[in-house]
């Protein structure tokens, strides 16, 4: 069983680290302390170690961090995390919503003139502090020691797992190629600095078990415009490797990364959204220059190979029985029987029955009454709630060798209301509207966020998240740059995969999410079109929509034609991969409307 259920942190803990950090910050000589959720390489997940957000102030969720003053302590969450982090967090720190308050400005209100506020130059971007700078009037921004490993005594050892190979069948390109091709994309840079794991991974055809639920093997790397790259990761790690790497990659020690940069010929290319401070800070102090530009993986791991997008749709489609034996058997669970625990261990024991999960992509999110409004909801054994009558919600994926998927599915347990079927047909509006689009050459995700939204504008109704994140190739199950939301600047580009879930929230209610994968591809020409490239989403995932809960009422000819169309796609390619009851069962739940 990859997911475990006890509590990570408790409220109770907050009160004494906080008094603990600030005596540290007297000893700093600083007025505040900035603790982010991000480690050194700036990805989503970080390790047992790295995560002094959660061990400082009990809050688990992904994104945030928190300002610890001597008289406040702001934890700052998105929209997804607002009920969350008021159950986690005790009253010695102060839920602040951002980005609607910036650091900048909640800096500028709560700290003296010419206070002094502390920060790890290794957990935060060039843009970050850029921006704070800026944002933060009269105050100074100091770099320190990390101020919360001072005070946590029992802090973990650093991940030390070995890294494994990804087959070139699987990944479409020997990592040569990979390193040629973006050599010659550095222009006047003759280096750039990698940062983000999964560039890493990507760029050199390698995986690893340094995080839970993201197959990362975390170090550095120098991407040479002589077409060589140096990885700074122990080498011991490497073991496994055999002669994987081969002779354009030289491997160093981590602890060699900053002399090393420090002895850079420059130009160097640095990404200053996820380069670390201390990187820009190192390459200034030797007066190297640097030119400021996207991380030269970001676009083409986005662009997924053909051979990792066959991947991706083999993925789908074991994913996609496992999830229809699953659906299967809670439907046949009497009301009230199951608890969410039973639901997230029996999903976890279907995929981990086709012998090809290597990890759950994420802890399964299963929410059951108004455990499904908490966005992000974990499941514990403290919260574990009992499914009864009403709506549950799971948002689940898996990690596989050839690829990662990521669903959510909201289903009707016993009678369900109008209102939670009104509410779940406008969600589904949304879904389709996205999934049936087609857009010119040039769009991006900030272009098509409100499609999925209008149904539920339309009652006064919305949701507090994205609708789409892109999704990696056994790599993160959120991977950028490509976003489907106001936020997403980047243009969608064949071969892109990204997440389709618009949601509502009925705080200590419900929560309705429906989430499919989908792929950019291009578009054929429709008779008369005077666009030039137009494109289109290819639907990856295949697993029943729960039609229980549909106000036909509410749906054009248009959106049942598209449902009916998905549900016999569905039963066309999931239908042959299961047996028995299950298969009578898909029949039915895939049955037109």
């Amino acid at each position: 069983m990859f997911q475990r259920f006890f509590e990570t942190s408790s409220p109770e803990q907050g009160p004494p680290r906080l008094a603990a950090l600030r005596s540290e910050m007297v000893s700093a000589g600083v007025d505040g302390f900035i603790i982010p959720r991000a480690d050194a390489h700036q990805g989503e997940y970080v390790a047992e170690r790295d995560s002094r957000l959660a061990w400082l102030t009990g809050f688990t969720g992904s994104a945030g961090f928190c300002v610890a003053l001597q008289d406040k302590a702001g934890v700052f969450i998105d929209g997804r995390y607002r009920v969350q982090v008021r159950a986690q967090v005790a009253d010695v720190f102060t839920p602040v919503h951002w980005p609607e308050v910036t650091l900048g400005d909640w800096l500028t209100e709560h700290v003296a003139p010419d206070g002094i506020v502390g920060f790890d130059p290794w957990l935060h971007t060039v843009a970050q502090i850029r921006e704070l700078e800026a944002g933060a009037s009269g105050v100074t921004l100091q770099r320190t020691e990390n101020l919360v490993d001072r005070i946590w005594e029992d802090q973990p050892d650093p991940p030390a797992r070995h890294a494994f190979a990804q087959p070139v069948d699987l990944a479409g390109n020997p990592h040569s190629a990979k390193i040629a091709r973006l050599a010659a994309t550095l222009g006047p840079a003759r280096s750039a600095v990698l940062t983000l794991p999964d560039s890493v991974c990507w760029l050199l055809n390698i995986r690893g078990d340094d995080l839970p639920r993201t197959p990362f093997a975390l170090g550095f790397a120098l991407l040479h415009a002589d077409e060589r790259v140096t990885l700074f990761m122990n080498p011991e790690k490497l073991a496994h490797l055999g002669d994987h790497l081969g002779p354009n990659v030289y491997v160093a020690p981590v602890e060699d990364f900053l002399p090393s940069l420090a002895k850079l010929e420059g130009p160097v290319r640095i990404d200053p959204a996820s380069c670390p401070v201390i990187v820009a800070d190192t390459l200034r102090e030797a007066g190297t220059k640097m030119i400021e530009a996207q991380d030269p993986c970001a676009l083409p791991k986005a662009c997924k190979s053909p051979a990792e997008l066959d991947g991706a749709c083999a993925a789908h489609l074991r994913d996609g029985a496992a999830m229809a034996r699953f659906l299967y058997w809670l439907d046949q669970q009497p009301v009230a029987s199951l608890t969410e625990i039973d639901v997230v261990t029996r999903l976890e024991g279907e995929r981990a029955a086709t012998n090809a999960l290597r990890d759950i992509s994420f802890d399964t999110i299963c929410g059951a009454g108004p455990n499904g409004a908490i966005v992000h909801y974990r499941v514990t054994e403290k919260t574990n709630r009992r499914v009864e009558q009403g709506l549950l919600l799971v948002d689940s994926g898996g990690q596989y060798v050839d690829g990662t998927t990521d669903i959510t599915r909201t289903i009707a347990i016993g009678t369900v209301g109008q209102e939670e079927r009104r509410a779940f047909t406008l969600v589904l509006k949304g879904m389709i509207a996205i999934s049936r689009l087609r857009w010119p050459k040039g769009l991006a995700g900030r272009d098509m966020d409100a499609l999925a939204r209008v149904a539920l504008w339309e009652h006064g109704m919305d949701y507090g998240h994205g609708t789409g994140h892109g999704v990696g190739s056994y790599l993160s199950v959120h991977e950028g740059p490509q976003r489907l939301a106001r936020t997403g600047t980047v243009p969608f580009m064949p071969g892109m995969i990204l997440s389709n879930e618009p949601g509502f929230y009925k705080e200590g209610a419900f929560g309705i999410r429906i989430e499919n994968l989908i792929v950019v591809e291009e578009a054929p020409a429709l008779p008369g079109q005077t666009v030039p490239e137009m494109y289109r989403f290819e639907t990856l995932t295949h697993v029943p929509i729960d039609s229980r809960l549909i106000d036909t009422g509410l749906l054009t000819e248009t959106e049942r034609n598209w449902l009916n169309a998905y549900h016999a796609e569905v039963l066309a390619r999931i239908g042959p991969l299961v047996e028995g009851d299950v298969s009578i069962w898909l029949t039915q739940a895939c049955a037109p409307i």
